[in-house]
């Protein structure tokens, strides 16, 4: 047993050994945000700050992902000595790189409008739900990636795809012994994969000023392929250049790398590195 895992055991039989027969997705969701730092500590959080890794293709590809309680956010994306810009909003605009032409596009109205619902997550979706209009309940325990867990159910804002109202559901699963998250998973509700699960995993926690982070984790189809996000850094409340929110001006000249990838190799996390997002 790592130095961690027997860290969180010890915490699970003090502080939260109320918790340990607790039945209410409310009580396991308190003990979750007290086992990783406690509530007061995670709403004091204005914006994180990531240095990670991805492996595509043979090559390794340095990220970096920001995200922050006014909702800004970007994913900046190197290859090849080019920086490409994924999921960025600057408060009014979303926008991305087109790996095919090598151009800003902005998001259709429907994804900005879906993207706006999930401002209030920040820094975590369960610090707020109740405030945010979100919904829990207990499903019930459930061997998640081998170890067992509470699985819990949040309902969030409805979500729009191509003109229609759909329903936004995800599944979280917590660790009965530590009360950490373990991942998620979710119905894919657009795309190739519509109809599928997509499912995260989130692992190696380790503290950052006081708050448990996952230093790794991957995201993909439960069952299927799955994309790994190696962490080598977090920092909170850093400070950034707010220039690399702006929207491009299309038409400048932008060289493509000669191995370019034909599409993101990932965005930002679709479940916070701190938890459910």
């Amino acid at each position: 047993m790592n130095q961690f895992k027997a860290y969180f055991l010890i915490l699970a039989l003090g502080l939260v050994s109320p918790m340990a027969f607790a039945q209410s997705a409310d009580e396991i969701i308190e003990g979750y945000l007290e086992a990783t730092g406690g509530r007061d500590a995670w709403s004091k959080v204005e914006n994180i700050v990531i240095s990670a890794k991805v492996n595509q293709g043979g090559m390794e590809i340095p990220l970096e992902i920001m995200q922050s309680k006014d909702g800004k956010s970007y994913t900046k994306v190197s290859v090849q000595g080019l920086s490409l810009m994924q999921g960025v909003y600057d408060g009014n605009t979303l926008w991305s790189t087109n790996f095919q032409t090598m151009k800003p596009e902005k998001a259709t109205s429907e994804d900005l409008e879906n993207h706006k619902k999930t401002l209030g997550d920040f820094p975590d979706s369960f610090l707020n739900y109740k405030k945010n209009g979100y919904t829990v309940e207990m499903v019930g325990k459930e061997a998640f990636d081998g170890t067992e867990a509470h699985k819990i159910k949040m309902t969030k804002k409805p979500l729009m795809v191509d003109g229609a109202e759909v329903e936004n559901v995800e599944f979280y699963f917590f660790d009965v012994e530590t009360m950490i998250l373990l991942g998620s998973e979710s119905e894919m509700k657009a795309g190739p994969m519509k109809g599928k699960t997509a499912q995260s995993k989130m692992s190696e926690y380790d503290e950052v000023d006081g708050l448990y982070f996952p230093f790794s984790m991957s995201q993909g189809e439960k069952g299927g392929f799955s994309q790994a996000i190696a962490i080598d850094k977090i920092e909170l409340n850093k400070a950034y250049d707010e220039k690399m929110l702006m929207y491009p001006d299309a038409k400048a000249p932008t060289s493509a790398p000669s191995t370019a990838p034909t599409s993101a190799p990932t965005t930002a996390p679709t479940t916070a590195p701190s938890g459910g997002k």
